[in-house]
């Protein structure tokens, strides 16, 4: 099987109101759901068109609201708990199997960042040039503490950073060894959000897709916004309080 280590391969939507959140999305993305039996449960798989992305599931008691899980290909993850709880990480989920089709674990990072980690019993989605609309494009850390999340990502998982000035401060590249970028990082400039990651999906029209969002019971928390080289993107907060993005990506050079 080929593993990709560093990329983020799926995504898991929990929340403690799963047929709100199957609405929601496949009215907004168009998704549809199949549901896939794992052992005595069953479990409710995202699809775009015939591509199965991500997952829903229901959010433990305790939890502070819903949210987007986003997991991270690893070589091992017995290992990578190990590392990531001696370098301060909170783990949530021990490394447990899911057969047939991986074993996973989750985690806070030292800043409260929620993430899993998983090893898949099949091939890591191979890389694509541009995403298709519809699927995921991209991955964001906001952060209350970037330098302690920055040492963290680096320690553990062997990022490489490329900084890059903005307006409010700093945006990091969080690069595999390889030179891949997998994902961003940046400080919050609102010290009293939360530290989490905010997953994109690349949409057609970005105005569009907030402005149906809105109608679906979404505020959206960042309005239209260009990015040069990048595209036109915007954050909302779906109907359950899980912060997602959208990007419509920029004409191909």
């Amino acid at each position: 099987m080929t593993r990709i280590p560093g990329k983020f391969v799926w995504y898991e939507h929990h929340s403690r109101d799963v047929p709100r959140a199957r609405a929601f999305y496949e009215a907004l993305f168009g998704w549809h759901t199949e549901v896939l039996p794992i052992g005595a449960q069953s479990y409710p798989m995202i699809a775009c068109g015939d591509t199965m992305i991500g997952g829903y599931g229901e959010a433990p008691e305790g939890a502070p609201g819903a949210l987007w899980m986003a997991y991270m290909s690893v070589a091992d993850v017995d290992a990578s708990v190990r590392a990531a709880e001696s370098a301060g990480a909170k783990v949530l989920m021990p490394p447990t199997d899911f057969d047939p089709v991986g074993r996973g674990a989750a985690l806070a990072d030292p800043t409260g960042g929620v993430f899993s980690l998983w090893a898949s019993h099949d091939d890591d989605p191979v890389d694509q040039e541009r995403a298709p609309v519809g699927h995921w494009c991209w991955n964001e850390l906001w952060t209350q503490d970037d330098a302690k999340s920055l040492a963290f990502y680096e320690t553990v998982f062997g990022y490489r950073r490329e900084t890059m000035p903005m307006p409010q401060g700093h945006y990091h590249l969080l690069k595999t060894p390889d030179g891949v970028a997998r994902g961003g990082l940046m400080k919050m400039p609102d010290p009293q959000a939360p530290t989490l990651w905010c997953p994109y999906v690349a949409v057609a029209a970005c105005d569009a897709t907030l402005a149906r969002a809105r109608t679906l019971g979404a505020q959206v928390m960042m309005d239209a916004t260009d990015i040069p080289g990048v595209g036109r993107m915007g954050v909302l907060l779906d109907p359950l309080g899980a912060s997602i993005a959208v990007l419509q990506q920029a004409a191909a050079a």
